[in-house]
């Protein structure tokens, strides 16, 4: 008789929880690099052929429905472009915290059209990776200080995104994969 019990995976994490790299390369930059680049299209891939009534479905129970996930992804990712301008330009800017829940709450996320933030992170995808292709490793080496999370490096805040991006599209290809569609 097999002790050994299949624990379903956690749909918070589809992926799993975020581990940052233990030393950031520059190998491990441009990989992050590119899975960023690559994300809006990723995101687009998983949403095609979704209806209204798919688009408006909990990833999980108690989650945020893919409209929500999408619309969560610009806005995070809008984010963080604006806190890399910041720790670029000056000296561990302290910056602003938004309260997650309540955005993806707000009425434009819960109703907008998830192309609209597709269209956008792939904008924003673009010009954030042209900024990142061109930092040097003093730039990776910038911080800013997250009042809730502390000094954050630029290098971290890299890997931490490239995971978000696969984290979220994750949510929805799983949602996909449970319920057939």
């Amino acid at each position: 008789m097999s002790t050994t019990s299949t624990i379903a995976p956690d749909p918070r994490y589809p992926i799993g929880r975020f581990q940052p790299p233990s030393g950031m390369s520059d190998q491990h930059r441009h990989e992050f690099i590119s899975e960023i680049a690559e994300a809006p299209e990723k995101l687009r891939k998983a949403l095609v052929g979704l209806s209204d009534a798919q688009l408006d479905t909990p990833y999980r129970e108690g989650g945020w429905t893919v409209r929500q996930v999408v619309h969560h992804m610009f806005d995070s990712h809008v984010n963080a472009y604006v806190r890399f301008k910041l720790a670029l330009t000056e000296d561990e800017p302290t910056i602003k915290p938004y309260d997650e829940a309540l955005w993806a709450d707000l009425p434009d996320a819960r109703t907008a059209p998830a192309e609209l933030s597709v269209s956008l992170l792939d904008n924003l995808h673009k010009r954030w990776v042209l900024m990142m292709r061109a930092m040097s490793d003093t730039g990776w080496a910038r911080r800013f200080q997250h009042p809730e999370r502390g000094i954050m490096s630029l290098d971290f805040t890299l890997a931490l995104y490239a995971w978000h991006g696969r984290h979220h599209v994750a949510h929805i290809t799983e949602l996909r994969r449970r319920n057939g569609w």
